[in-house]
């Protein structure tokens, strides 16, 4: 017997406020709520890019940053990064570095459904073949990151309303992915510190 999947509610500084099912939390007034995005680079420096699958209750068919996803409660989000990623990626790695400890973001699809996130963003690097989960993701394309921030910059390129907030801010660290360096772990809302 499989128990429904749970996020951590938390408030506006950040701090775990009690527990909601997955499926509870994703509409019209959606509460905030811990998740996590991640980057995934190859050895070139260029990003995994993946298309959310098109049954998706949020943002379906869009293309995003690498991997997206909920801790359990209490679950360490880097566990959590490497859990969904080798559910959705078919990626076994064995670490995640932090890199926007604080990043949160709020955002509201034309049909009004919301995504009201606390979202620390991870780097995650790889050598090994991507194999995509169809329930989760639809495509995969890997870009050069200069390339992916320019198009994205010029509004060549359509992508998720959280990976356009956090690409400025990771930008910011620098032009080399691969030489940015990693935020220290106390700057994780308390939510998030889970020992």
């Amino acid at each position: 017997m499989t128990t429904e999947e749970h996020v951590v509610l938390v408030d506006s500084t950040g701090n775990a406020i009690g527990t909601a099912p997955k499926t509870s939390v994703h509409g019209l007034d959606t509460p905030r709520h811990l998740a996590f995005s991640s980057y995934v680079f190859d050895e070139a420096g260029r990003v995994l890019l993946t298309r959310r699958a098109a049954h998706k209750a949020t943002w379906p068919a869009v293309w995003t940053n690498s991997c997206c996803g909920h801790p359990m409660p209490g679950e360490a989000l880097e566990q959590a990064v490497l859990r969904r990623l080798a559910h959705e990626l078919g990626l076994v790695v064995e670490h995640a570095d932090l890199l926007l400890p604080g990043f949160g973001y709020r955002a509201v699809m034309d049909n009004g459904i919301v995504e009201n996130e606390l979202c620390p963003v991870y780097r995650v690097l790889t050598k090994d073949a991507v194999s995509a989960n169809p329930d989760e993701v639809d495509g995969v394309l890997w870009m050069p990151w200069q390339e992916f921030t320019e198009g994205v910059g010029s509004n060549l390129l359509a992508i998720s309303p959280w990976c356009r907030e956090q690409l400025p801010l990771l930008t910011a660290l620098g032009d080399d992915p691969l030489a940015w360096e990693p935020a220290p772990e106390d700057g994780l809302p308390p939510a998030a510190r889970v020992t």
